[in-house]
């Protein structure tokens, strides 16, 4: 993704629709301009209803990189508790591969209190699954970028392990990180991400949102990291008016958040194409060309 100026991405999560839905969206989103277009990593459809359709988030980012040509794509985010990081790292360099190298790694500390006890999966503490993923970004990172890892750690141990062929992105994937525990979670942030995701469902939660930004750039210092080369990013619900969107929009921009991930309600591809009328007012928030 760009350095500089706000990239607009499109979150479509694989719920309550068909496959030939999806497909007719990742299209619209690829064709009209967006920058990025991502999956989320759900057993059971999240909302009120925790019934209904909903697709497994890997495999169909295999489909959409083989639907789409030029945007990017990933899984907004995907849950270090499903899968272990070794085939963690397999599965998203077979996408890196499948997309030309288009993929972008989401990651986070996982958990589901009712699809795990539905599906009678562990549910670790919060500090474990903080730990879990901190040991998980090590072990990525390595698998993506040496030809033999050994690693123990307290959640993970890998002997002289091996994971051919490497990314297409080099010197890895780049890396976006949900975490906001501002003790531990932000220090994983800190050490491995590229970019640190948050979740707003309205823009009042800005505040919060920038008073842990201000604790992230702490952690930088801590790990001797310049905060600048972290990149924040937000994923937020948008309204139904277009002014209320670029509003909303130019609040999360000026406060420094320069990858903004817009998920509509409802409507499908039409609403994609909807939200694409707004490109150009929304890049310009940026300082960007349209």
């Amino acid at each position: 993704m760009s350095d500089h100026g706000l990239t607009i991405g499109i979150k479509a999560s694989q719920q309550h629709a068909s496959i030939g839905d999806l497909r007719r969206l990742w299209h619209t989103a690829d064709e009209a301009g967006f920058d990025s277009c991502w999956a989320f990593d759900h057993l059971v459809p999240m909302g009120r209803v925790r019934e209904g359709d909903i697709f497994e988030g890997w495999t169909i980012l295999a489909a959409m990189a083989e639907a789409t040509r030029r945007i990017r794509i990933g899984t907004l985010v995907t849950s270090n508790l499903y899968r272990h990081p070794g085939l963690l790292a397999k599965m998203a360099v077979t996408v890196d591969h499948l997309s030309g190298g288009r993929l972008t790694m989401g990651l986070g500390a996982g958990g589901d209190a009712y699809a795990d006890a539905m599906f009678g999966l562990p549910l670790p503490t919060a500090r474990e699954r903080v730990g879990r993923l901190g040991e998980a970004c090590d072990v990525l990172t390595r698998l993506w970028t040496e030809q033999t890892v050994t690693f123990r750690g307290t959640y993970y141990t890998l002997e002289e392990a091996h994971s051919d062929p490497k990314p297409l992105q080099k010197p890895r994937l780049p890396l976006w990180i949900a975490s906001n525990g501002p003790r531990y979670g932000l220090r994983v942030v800190a050490a491995h991400a590229d970019v640190w995701l948050n979740a707003s469902l309205t823009p009042e939660d800005l505040g919060d949102l920038v008073r842990l930004s201000r604790r992230l750039d702490e952690h930088c210092a801590d790990v001797g990291r310049d905060p600048a080369t972290i990149r924040r990013a937000v994923q937020f619900r948008v309204p139904d008016r277009a002014d209320e969107i670029l509003r909303a929009a130019e609040r999360y921009a000026r406060a420094g958040f320069s990858d903004l991930i817009l998920m509509p309600y409802q409507g499908g591809a039409d609403r994609v194409e909807e939200l694409a009328g707004l490109l150009p007012a929304l890049r310009a928030l940026g300082g960007t060309p349209s």
